[in-house]
């Protein structure tokens, strides 16, 4: 029971911290001047690799609807719910790929069919070749910027097919997003990279100093303090 209360305090810790991240915009999405990416993008998926992906990805939607409503971003359509869940697919990849590389393969490789089959897919065709990216990364995922890489694809993916199917962006604006695409996923890989080896250097920190505080996950390899034996 313990155990349970300490992990229900770092959730609210963690969800606190999410919020607030939530509240820097990084740049708005095409297609969409309503919506935009916040630095939540770099928080959220790295709960996957604290909590585990079961609790990473359910705390990434709690805190995603939360913070849309009480901010006044939620967009009440079928492509607002399904962004709902971008980040979530993002924090299990990250909880999984190091050891199931298929974690990070499935949705980039499903979502490469998805986007050809869509007339207007099949005519940006070269859009859907980024997801080769996370495919590759996958098989690298023992690299933190790989694994946050493929992570932050994950998400990527389910948001470009919601966006195809119920948006309707011409085949001229897909092509002209790739470059735009690459430089957008490198800073959130590097973003989410920064935040894991903080939050990890934090928590081992925290469990240095308080006896039976282990209730979660944290890799001594990315830590700057020594995790206490």
């Amino acid at each position: 029971m313990e155990n349970k209360i300490k992990l229900g305090i770092f959730l609210v810790l963690f969800s606190v911290l999410s919020f607030a991240f939530y509240h820097v915009n990084l740049s708005y999405i095409v297609g969409s001047q309503e919506q935009s990416f916040t630095m939540f993008q770099f928080v959220g998926p790295v709960g996957g690799g604290i909590m585990g992906p079961g609790i990473g990805a359910v705390s990434a939607v709690a805190v995603d609807f939360a913070a849309k409503i009480l901010l006044g971003k939620m967009s009440w359509d079928l492509v607002g719910f399904i962004r709902l869940f971008t980040v979530a697919a993002a924090a299990v990849c990250f909880g999984m790929v190091r050891e199931k590389k298929w974690a990070g393969i499935v949705i980039p490789a499903a979502g490469m069919l998805l986007f050809w089959a869509n007339p207007v897919g099949a005519e940006a065709w070269g859009y859907a070749l980024l997801w080769l990216i996370p495919v590759a990364a996958s098989f690298l995922a023992s690299n933190l910027f790989m694994r946050s890489l493929a992570s932050t694809f994950q998400a990527h993916v389910i948001g470009s097919l919601a966006f195809l199917y119920f948006v309707g962006l011409p085949a001229a604006a897909w092509w002209a997003l790739i470059p735009l695409v690459l430089v957008e996923r490198g800073l959130f890989a590097a973003g989410m990279s920064v935040t894991y080896v903080s939050l990890n250097s934090i928590i081992s920190f925290v469990q240095g100093k308080v006896v039976g505080s282990e209730v979660v996950k944290v890799e001594p390899a990315y830590s700057l303090v020594k995790v206490r034996e």
